[in-house]
């Protein structure tokens, strides 16, 4: 039995890199590249022509060369709210994270262009936004959180090893995958996730709800200022 494919746009305006991507992704047997766009405008029509499954996206295309893959995200959570979407980005910028995934994190995943070369890394995110998950750059979650907060925040209170589940819970694993990575078990690891959720306040929000914003906390709350 054929596994269905995931159908996928890129959207690169370097065409070298474009299609670089296009060779790599397309050995994956279940991956299937149905469009590839240059700027904003063409992704744009081509995901209205083609509703493909997930949409591999740069960060910066013409016309402006500076968000148009996280606006049109934005656009798409509203028009195609059950595509996912892979960001690339030569930079680790907790505002584009933060802006990627202010409307939730479901099928949504932030990478840096340099993951590419690492293909399996790549694929592994398409996978996970075409199931509705979500993954955020291991080297991006390590910035922040290394980063010196400037500002207050419940994040403050937390344990190391309770950062260190965040921190896992920002790369959207599981409560298994986590308790993996870490050594723990899964009981273990909810603790923790429990008291996270108890310490930023969030215990009255429902479960994806709380991962989510708990998430976006370490982001904003590790967040240098502008200019720092």
């Amino acid at each position: 039995m054929t596994a269905v494919s995931i159908r996928v746009i890129l959207a690169e305006d370097h065409a070298l890199f474009r299609e670089g991507i296009h060779q790599l992704v397309e050995r994956e047997d279940d991956i299937e590249v149905v469009g590839t766009a240059g700027d904003e405008a063409e992704l744009l029509a081509l995901v209205d022509e083609l509703t493909p499954d997930v949409v591999v996206t740069d960060i910066r295309m013409p016309p402006t060369g500076t968000d148009e893959g996280v606006r049109a995200a934005g656009r798409f959570s509203e028009s195609h709210p059950t595509m996912g979407v892979v960001v690339l980005s030569q930079y680790a910028s907790p505002a584009y994270a933060l802006t990627l995934l202010d409307r939730g994190s479901a099928g949504r995943a932030y990478l840096l262009k340099e993951r590419v070369a690492d293909i399996g890394q790549l694929v592994a995110a398409i996978r996970a936004v075409a199931d509705g998950g979500s993954v955020i750059d291991p080297a991006i979650v390590d910035a922040l959180v290394e980063a010196r907060s400037r500002r207050a925040s419940g994040v403050d209170r937390l344990t190391p090893r309770e950062r260190e589940v965040l921190t896992e819970m920002a790369q959207g694993k599981s409560n298994g995958a986590i308790a993996a990575t870490l050594v723990l078990s899964e009981r273990a690891v909810e603790k923790h996730i429990n008291s996270i959720f108890s310490k930023l306040d969030l215990t009255e929000e429902p479960n994806t709800n709380r991962r989510v914003k708990a998430v976006l906390m370490l982001l904003a709350a590790s967040e240098p200022s502008p200019g720092g």
